[in-house]
């Protein structure tokens, strides 16, 4: 697996969750994801709640981008400002208190753009929310999923992803949907195109932050098979994760890509309703456009730890209990 020749052909960076981003030569890989990235999110008045493309998809036709650079002390409670384009041209400054009125105009519903809070408790659903927000119904509804068709097998996903779920709104302390890092294949997206009989698929689509290239033979979907391996990238290291669970966002309007219409069915019926994986960094560092990619199988499996404390405890209970709504739902 390690000698797999592949390389970076794109990089992306978010700054506001669910609206078009910044196309990249480089950019720096932390703890936290993309350095820089979704530092910004629209936030549901009414509902109290982080907006994402899921539930107002009108969100994708626009993009932003940071006025500088950020700072190398960007993040959490320390978010440069940005410039928000919208799906009329029109621009608009974080900075510009009337932003607020103009996004919720545009939006036809009550917003604020609200930069990552330094408090991690700012993610917390309520009660209600928590309730509401993982039932059968909602998910199939989120993910595209017709009434004679199957929810996706909560055994491949991730514990932890599964646990944050069902307590945040975004992991705590960023804007990201679950992981730091999303990474997609060229290759998988080609593979959703032919199925789809369409000439070519714009990455974009599935809104990840790197873009890879490479030979991978007759593998169709080369890293649906990269659980928990470790990926080498420039000068930083990451971890996959999990596969990445795909809902109707990328067949939606993006900036400057019309509706596809069948991709939903395509990635379902194709790929089991996975594309892409998404990974945690391990070893912070740069990463740049053409950099080539190293493989390395995950370790074997080590005895399982007994779990200790009380956080854990309820982790592993609300992935359980989500785990238990999949199979009745």
């Amino acid at each position: 697996m390690s000698s797999t020749p592949c390389r970076i052909t794109e990089l992306w960076r978010h700054p506001v969750k669910s609206m078009g981003g910044e196309s990249l030569e480089s950019l720096e890989l932390r703890p936290r994801g993309v350095h820089g990235d979704r530092l910004w999110a629209l936030h549901d008045v009414e509902r109290d709640t982080t907006i994402s493309a899921r539930r107002l998809p009108a969100v994708l036709g626009f993009s932003a981008r940071f006025a500088a650079p950020p700072g190398p002390d960007a993040g959490p409670g320390r978010a440069p400002a940005v410039i928000v384009t919208a799906p009329d041209g029109s621009e608009h400054h974080s900075d510009d208190p009337r932003i607020h009125s103009a996004m919720s105009a545009l939006l036809d519903r009550d917003v604020r753009l609200v930069p990552l809070p330094d408090d991690p408790r700012a993610h917390r659903l309520s009660w209600r929310e928590r309730m509401t927000s993982l039932t059968p119904g909602v998910l199939a509804r989120d993910l595209g999923i017709a009434s004679d068709e199957k929810l996706p097998k909560v055994s491949d996903m991730n514990a932890r992803a599964l646990a944050t779920l069902t307590r945040n709104a975004t992991p705590p302390g960023t804007f990201v949907d679950l992981c730091p890092v999303h990474l997609v294949t060229e290759t998988s997206v080609d593979t959703i195109a032919a199925a789809m009989g369409v000439e070519h698929l714009d990455p974009r689509r599935f809104r990840p932050n790197l873009v890879l290239a490479g030979d991978f033979g007759a593998d169709g979907l080369p890293e649906a098979r990269w659980a928990d391996a470790g990926l080498g990238l420039g000068d930083a290291r990451m971890r996959v994760v999990m596969r990445t669970v795909r809902c109707v966002v990328p067949s939606r309007a993006h900036v400057d890509l019309p509706v596809e219409a069948g991709l939903t069915r395509a990635v379902a019926t194709t790929a089991d309703r996975y594309l892409g994986v998404y990974a945690d960094v391990i070893r912070s560092g740069r990463v740049r456009v053409g950099d080539p990619l190293t493989i390395t199988p995950p370790s074997p499996p080590s005895a399982p730890r007994r779990l200790a404390g009380r956080g854990r405890v309820l982790a592993f209970d609300s992935a359980n209990r989500v785990a238990e709504m999949f199979r009745r739902g």
